[in-house]
This record gives C-alpha cells, sequence and structure tokens, in this order.
C-alpha cells in the first residue's frame, strides 16, 4: 500500500444547494492557510453560466467615476448577469479580476470587501487578480470575468 503524496483535500459545502441537494463545494486542502476573501478551489455540477469582461459602466454605458466605485458597478453588473440565467451570486466559481493598478486595489482592499459583501453576500469563489498595462476602455480601473455553476 502506498501512502498518498501531497495534502489532503477538504471539500466544505457553501450555501449554494438546490432541491436535490447538490452544492457547490470549496475545496481546501488540510493544513493550508484559510484564505481571506476567496477559495483555493471550487468543485460543482450544474449548467455553467460564464461572463465576458464586465466593467464598471451602467445600461447607457457611463463609466462609475473612480476605482471603487466601478468595481461596484461591475460587481452589480454581473450580479444582472448572473440573475439573467437563473443564477445566483453563491453560485460563483470563478472570478478572474483585471485591474490597470495593483496599488489602487491594495490601497482600498477594505472598501472593496464592504462592497463585495454587500452584492454577493460571504461567498467567496476561487479568485485571481491580475494588472494590466490598460483595458479595452481606457478610462476603466478594473475589469471581471465571472464563471458559475447553477447545481441541477
Amino acid at each position: 500500500m502506498t501512502t498518498p503524496k501531497g495534502p489532503l483535500l477538504a471539500v466544505l459545502p457553501t450555501g449554494a444547494e438546490n432541491d436535490a441537494g447538490s452544492t457547490v463545494k470549496v475545496l481546501q486542502p488540510s493544513g493550508w492557510p484559510a484564505p481571506k476573501g476567496y477559495a483555493n478551489g471550487m468543485a460543482a455540477e450544474g449548467r455553467i453560466v460564464v461572463t465576458g469582461g464586465v466593467i464598471g459602466w451602467d445600461a447607457q454605458e457611463r463609466l462609475a467615476d473612480g476605482f471603487v466605485a466601478q468595481v461596484r458597478q461591475t460587481l452589480s453588473n454581473i450580479a444582472e448577469i448572473l440573475a439573467e440565467a437563473g443564477a445566483r451570486p453563491e453560485h460563483l466559481v470563478r472570478l478572474t479580476w483585471y485591474v490597470v493598478d495593483m496599488d489602487e486595489y491594495l490601497v482600498n482592499l477594505k472598501e472593496l470587501g464592504k462592497i463585495y459583501r454587500a452584492v454577493f453576500g460571504a461567498h467567496y469563489p476561487a479568485m485571481a487578480l491580475v494588472q494590466v498595462v490598460r483595458l479595452v476602455e481606457k478610462a476603466a480601473r478594473v475589469e471581471i470575468e465571472a464563471t458559475a455553476v447553477i447545481p441541477r
């Protein structure tokens, strides 16, 4: 008998449960420190919902003023797209953030956390944060791609 190499994996249920009992699950290797504000991995079964890169503009394509306001609008836009598919924020399994200034993100972490929880609640999917030179819309400060899985 061989001993598995690598850490054991904990699979933690989130709150995204449907009538059949299927859930989106957080993947947390044992012994790893618990991440703050994101998950190391997610597992889910169901219908996949994917957004394009979403930015912080309104229905008239007016960008919100400043980084924090753009994040608020971007997250709200994602929530609206999810709702079109019958998904909710707790169905999110991945977010990829593209920011033009990493320091701007880091300086505003506390306020971003409040905005995130106001829009998506306390559900934290797997996330990546990437600094880019610029976005297609020159005045955009953030763009976020989202993946959700609606349980069967």
